[in-house]
């Protein structure tokens, strides 16, 4: 794709970042990349019209592959920006998703050949809660924490090996002047009439019944180990950093005691957000929970004294766990695989699902196997 058509109004900054670009048959040394946003106007009748355009461009010599998920790269329902009104965040209601490593395929990925641009048209009116806010300005921040991985044939594939990349962010700004009202994800599906139980294939129901089962226990193991090694232990230290024992169980306990008869946790797949490695997703207007086929092949907690590792977070009920704190705790997906979560910052250690799942699930194979 090319660049931006003329009559378009350009109203953000230009990001530049040094990323580090795949093994082969990509050639690995530092390439910039330029990221801008544009919007057909910088004011707004409707959230209906907030229509924005991230721009991606290849400026270096060498071609680049990085991953879309969850960042300006991904057109699905999924966060790709901040919101901020007034210097205050505005909720997201769109979709958070659990991730496979090991399952991903092209179209987890975009391809920049030298000196070419992509365009990904993001709709937002109905994934962040502009209805709160109420009318006025907001500012968009796009999330450009890109990772590049190796080549999709590598049996090592993992975000612990890609390069990471953070970038410092500028913000669109858009005024919004009359009509804030909330907007239901896909219009009138099921997701809006809160389905319930429509998971109608047995064994997958069952699957999904032991999973939620085992990921309460893992969240109480977790919560009894805090409690009683402190937050000078090890593993505590790895995952949580400076975080204090009270905000870190009193997620686990969110887990523990969930208990509401509205969610809804199925086997369907109504956003069509499946596929790419997406091994289950949480839609966080609802908090209702779906498995993506994949998660059926997980294993269950026990597999951890033999069979599989920590660190392949194919763990059903761990799983499950990251997707309750979506639900319940309002969690984020900064990074996916045990090893990366260790190197996040202290801030983005406390509200990352899966450093939840990795602990949780680490806690169970150094205790009970």
């Amino acid at each position: 794709m090319g660049s931006l058509p003329s009559p378009r109004v350009f109203l953000a900054l230009v990001f530049w970042l040094a990323a580090l670009v795949s093994a082969s048959p990509f050639q690995k040394r530092a390439s910039d990349i330029s990221v801008s946003l544009s919007t057909e106007s910088s004011s707004v009748a409707s959230i209906d019209g907030l229509q924005i355009t991230a721009s991606i461009t290849n400026t270096a010599a060498n071609t680049v592959k990085l991953l879309k998920h969850n960042t300006i790269l991904d057109n699905s329902p999924t966060k790709s920006f901040t919101v901020t009104k007034d210097g205050k965040p505005v909720n997201f209601n769109g979709i958070k998703i659990s991730l496979s490593l090991t399952d991903l395929d092209e179209s987890s990925y975009v391809v920049l050949q030298p000196g070419k641009t992509i365009q990904v048209v993001h709709s937002v009116a109905a994934l962040y809660d502009f209805a709160s806010a109420g009318t006025g300005s907001f500012s968009f921040t796009p999330l450009t924490y890109f990772y590049t991985a190796e080549a999709l044939e590598s049996t090592e594939l993992s975000l612990a090996s890609a390069a990471e990349i953070t970038v410092e962010k500028g913000s669109l700004t858009v005024q919004v002047t009359n009509d804030v009202a909330t907007r239901t994800l896909g219009g009138n599906s099921h997701l809006a009439k809160r389905a319930r139980n429509i998971c109608t294939n047995t064994s997958r129901r069952t699957f999904i019944d032991s999973s939620y089962t085992e990921s309460r226990s893992l969240a109480s193991g977790a919560t009894s180990y805090i409690n009683s090694r402190g937050t000078s232990d090890s593993l505590y230290v790895a995952y949580w950093g400076t975080n204090t024992a009270s905000r870190v169980t009193g997620v686990f306990n969110g887990v523990v005691n969930e208990n509401s008869s509205s969610r809804t946790m199925d086997c369907t797949d109504p956003y069509g957000v499946c596929g790419g490695g997406t091994i289950a997703y949480t839609v966080i207007a609802t908090t209702n929970i779906y498995f993506c086929p994949i998660f059926f092949n997980q294993v269950a907690s026990t597999s951890l004294c033999g069979g599989t590792t920590v660190a392949a977070r194919n763990v059903r009920g761990g799983t499950t766990l990251h997707e309750i704190t979506h639900a319940v705790s309002r969690t984020d997906d900064v990074t996916y695989g045990c090893a990366a979560d260790q190197r996040l910052s202290n801030a983005q250690k406390i509200i990352n699902a899966d450093n939840y799942n990795c602990f949780a699930t680490q806690v169970y194979a150094s205790t009970r196997c």
